[in-house]
């Protein structure tokens, strides 16, 4: 003990002595001068050479702004939901207000659609150009005992070469029964041009999993409906499945490539392109007790029919996509554009052997390989950015796609834009085919493609942002339950023979009157068919009014005030696990129910943090809020999220 003291005493003598001498050295200033910031300032490289574009090449600059578009788009999605009305827990699915935010592809795809609204698709992907490395975390907390972060890295290893590498991660066991939400999303870029961009590609790898525990809803809403307090526990109201679960799993490795013939750019130009998409997808729906009751001495029965099992369901759909895209491309500076490209896409769903389900036969699998052959032109010069595509196949199935884009920018505030749609679409997989151990779900069907003409016309200005939109569908697919049993889903696919006819108008427009702020976005849409296949709700409305301003000596911006939500009632699909797709339904209204979020916003230096409190007026207005028929939205709760830039 005594020689560990001594030497102790030794390192604090010598320590002592060597800052003693330190004191007598003339001490540096911690305060910086004018000419050191001056310096500091101009080795940092601006924001506009941080770029993030996407495959269609169209580029952002990184935006490290607070304002209250942020505020919208701090969520799961990292988009604005306006026109989407969440499920009660974070990382499930979203129930579809706005019909316009439909995207169409000519091509059949997997299908499971409700269950994609968290899956990152090809045309989702960014991709970057930064000056130095950057680095983005978003973080929000969630409904219960779990957290979602997104984290981003990107870095350029030379002017023209770029790599990045993303994951957003979520769990949350929600507040009701069986509502797990355990996602992760992967995903890692290369961009890369040569010194004279004669060539030129962008790659991506994303790896995805999805897990969701599916409760079917409540049983007995009137519970919930009736505000009686000692359901304000949510785990005490009575779920149909208690341990079900979806399961979407996908690998995708993609990349779009461009070649310029001719050694030096000029004048006129020939060029070589490519994109190639190999996707891998499995759907899985797994359920250990089948049996449902009502109450607790209810009888037992099965949510979705007769099944072949007793217990352990674990119905798997697999799914393999190659899409290959090969054009040559004539370009003039002053013409524009002229490209003739051929498309193969190669697909193939199984779920297992074939089947015999009463006198009908059902095939394990579905493939099948489309060729086509279409033009593009492309104009962008001056005011006019223009694009028209027309494709059609040369095989067995057929399929048709014009899509024609303009845009007239008339000076940087104000613009008009046109589109114009007109698809025959291949029916997705699993309308066609499906094999389920519920009796109910298997078919093999041969249904005729569907037919989509769609136009829309988009002006933005200085003073507002309009936009009309007409759709005409023939042929529709659709999911119903057509045999009304209840407290059964038998959810089976249709096609309606007649034409619905579908228009919008949405409107947007942001007042501001010195530090006040007034942000209004209004749509409504209008359904002319014979019978209600297409339901939306006729009004959807969001409102918010905030107060912004710089503190503590300008050292942070602050941003605070209230938005409302608000749809009219209306019909809306209802939701069905084993086919993670919505399906219409004529049973029961949703909707009419104001919800109001306070929300105070801050931004230091790079940093953006959000304080919320969602939905605080659910105690105010009765239970009457739902996402889905048989599903509540979810209570007033304070959420936290911050989204944090780092520029190395």
């Amino acid at each position: 003990m005594r020689v560990l003291f001594s030497i102790l005493m030794l390192v604090l003598s010598l320590n002592l002595f060597s800052q003693e001498k330190e004191i007598t050295d003339k001490p540096k200033s911690l305060i910086k001068t004018q000419a050191q910031r001056a310096k500091e300032k101009a080795q940092k490289a601006p924001i506009t050479s941080y770029k993030i574009y996407s495959i269609e090449r169209d580029t952002i600059i990184l935006d490290t702004t607070l304002s209250i578009k942020k505020d919208y788009e701090l969520n799961f999605l990292r988009k604005d939901l306006f026109g989407l009305m969440p499920f009660p827990n974070e990382g499930q699915t979203y129930t579809t207000l706005d019909f316009g935010l439909t995207n169409f592809s000519p091509f059949p795809e997997f299908g499971f659609k409700a269950k994609h609204m968290n899956y990152i698709e090809a045309n989702d992907i960014n991709y970057y150009s930064v000056a130095t490395p950057l680095t983005e975390l978003y973080y929000k907390s969630v409904m219960e005992q779990g957290q979602n972060v997104d984290a981003l890295i990107t870095l350029n290893t030379s002017k023209n070469l770029n790599f990045s590498i993303a994951f957003k991660g979520l769990r949350s066991i929600g507040k009701y029964i069986n509502q797990l939400s355990s996602t992760g999303n992967f995903r890692f870029t290369t961009s890369y041009n040569t010194k004279d961009n004669r060539y030129g590609f962008n790659f991506h790898f994303t790896g995805q999993d999805l897990l969701n525990g599916e409760n079917g809803g409540l049983t007995q809403p009137e519970y919930f409906d009736d505000n009686d307090p000692l359901y304000d526990n949510r785990p005490r109201l009575q779920v149909f499945l208690i341990d079900a679960k979806s399961f979407l799993k996908g690998k995708r490795v993609f990349i779009d490539q461009t070649f310029r013939i001719n050694s030096k750019d000029h004048q006129n130009n020939l060029l070589i392109t490519n994109q190639l998409n190999y996707e891998h997808k499995v759907f899985e729906f797994n359920q250990a007790t089948i049996s449902s009751t009502i109450g607790i001495n209810g009888s037992p029965f099965n949510r979705f029919g007769a099944a072949s099992l007793n217990s352990n369901i674990n119905d798997q759909t697999f799914y393999d996509k190659l899409y290959n895209k090969i054009g040559a491309i004539y370009e003039n500076k002053a013409l524009g554009k002229f490209q003739f490209f051929v498309e193969n896409f190669i697909y193939k769903s199984f779920s297992g052997i074939d089947k015999t389900v009463g006198n009908i036969i059902i095939p394990g699998q579905l493939q099948s390989v489309i060729n086509t052959i279409g033009g593009q032109y492309d104009y962008r010069k001056n005011k006019f950015n223009g694009t028209v595509v027309l494709s059609n196949s040369i095989s067995t199935q057929p399929l048709r796609n014009l899509d024609a884009n303009l845009t007239y920018t008339i000076n940087p505030k104000n613009s008009l834009s046109f589109q114009y749609q007109n698809i025959s679409k291949s029916p997705n997989n699993n309308y066609i085919l499906n094999q389920s151990s519920y009796e109910n779900y298997n078919w093999y069907n041969s249904f005729k493609n569907e037919k989509i003409n769609n136009l829309s016309v988009n002006a933005s200005t200085q003073w507002v942002n309009a936009s009309v939109q007409f759709t005409n569908l023939n042929d529709h697919l659709f999911f119903q339950d057509t045999k009304n049993q209840v407290n059964q889903q038998l959810v089976t696919p249709q096609q309606y023979s007649g034409s619905i006819n579908y228009v919008s108008f949405k409107i947007a427009r942001e007042f501001k009157y010195k530090k006040w702020g007034l942000d209004n976005t209004f749509l409504f849409q209008k359904v002319d068919q014979k019978d209600t296949i297409l339901n939306v709700p006729q009004i959807t409305l969001r409102n918010s009014l905030y107060y912004s301003d710089y503190v503590f000596k300008r050292a942070m911006f602050l941003q605070t005030g209230i938005t409302i939500n608000y749809f009219s009632k209306y019909y809306a699909n209802d939701y069905n696990p084993i086919l993670g797709e919505f399906f219409v339904q004529k049973d029961k209204q949703i909707g009419n129910f104001p919800m109001l979020d306070f929300f105070v916003n801050a931004r230091v230096k790079q940093t953006r943090i959000f304080l919320k409190a969602e939905h605080f007026n659910s105690s105010m207005t009765g239970n009457k809020f739902y996402s889905a028929p048989n599903l509540p939205f979810h209570d007033f709760m304070i959420r936290f999220g911050l989204v944090w830039n780092f520029f190395q």
